[in-house]
């Protein structure tokens, strides 16, 4: 009396396949192919016939491999010149590729429940309250803000070096590239400090002879403020701004990983 046995169920020939190649733990670049042949073959014959186009396709992957299977038990001529190919290199490629698509599948599906758990919720606050806007005084807010002052003078000062340009003779002449270099310019500052240690922001940055220059020196004064080596104050709105040099010292751009 014959026990039945329940198979299992692939979605189609390279399924099998790739079940075959996990069940036998072997490498997919080189499948044993004496051994799959006869495990696949052994699996169709127990299979349910009655779905003919299905039962098509892993007659067509059968026949595949025993084809496979006699190129590979045909002695290899020694005298050929060119590499012989592997027959199967073709097989493999397409397992390669089912693989990819089969672990892409998996991994949607799987979003896809994730997804089904995810609950939404509709906006529910008031039309009114969602189309408010408070009124903010920007000039009220950044009244007390001294680095935004600072910057109103930098432009300020900058605009004055471009009205002192002569637009007819800037023209003149070859215009060549400035060179300023910021670390020298970061130690001037502080000799400046040292011997002044109290001055006008708008003198200093009004004693630079270029557009260039401003920015070099607006720069370094903005990193000394950050690195509290300078103290900056305004007594009233739209006054000049008092720098204080607080350091003993001179330090250089490198020491401050600048």
């Amino acid at each position: 009396m014959s026990i039945p046995v329940k198979l299992e169920a692939f979605e189609g020939p390279l399924d099998l396949l790739l079940h075959l190649i996990d069940k036998n733990k072997v490498n997919i670049y080189d499948i044993p192919i004496v051994v799959i042949t006869e495990q696949y073959l052994e699996y169709i014959k127990q299979m349910d016939t009655k779905n003919l186009e299905v039962m098509s396709e892993f007659l067509v992957m059968a026949a595949t491999l025993i084809n496979i299977k006699s190129k590979m038990l045909l002695p290899v001529d020694e005298n050929e010149d060119e590499e012989a190919v592997d027959p199967r290199q073709e097989l493999v490629a397409r397992l390669l590729e089912y693989k990819m698509y089969k672990y892409i599948s998996e991994e949607l599906k799987d979003r896809e429940m994730d997804a089904s758990r995810v609950l939404f919720k509709s906006p529910s606050i008031p039309q009114e309250i969602a189309d408010y806007k408070e009124d903010i005084n920007v000039d009220e807010l950044l009244s007390d803000l001294t680095l935004s002052r600072l910057h109103d003078i930098f432009k300020s000062i900058v605009k004055k070096q471009v009205d002192k340009i002569d637009p007819i003779r800037s023209k003149f002449g070859k215009i060549e590239r400035e060179e300023i270099n910021l670390s020298e310019k970061f130690v001037q500052i502080q000799n400046f400090g040292l011997l002044h240690r109290k001055f006008s922001f708008r003198n200093l940055m009004e004693a630079q002879s270029t557009r260039m220059e401003i920015i070099v020196t607006f720069l370094g004064i903005l990193e000394l403020i950050k690195i509290g080596r300078i103290e900056i104050e305004q007594e009233c709105l739209f006054d000049d701004i008092l720098i204080t040099y607080l350091a003993t010292d001179i330090i250089t751009m490198e020491e401050v990983g600048f």
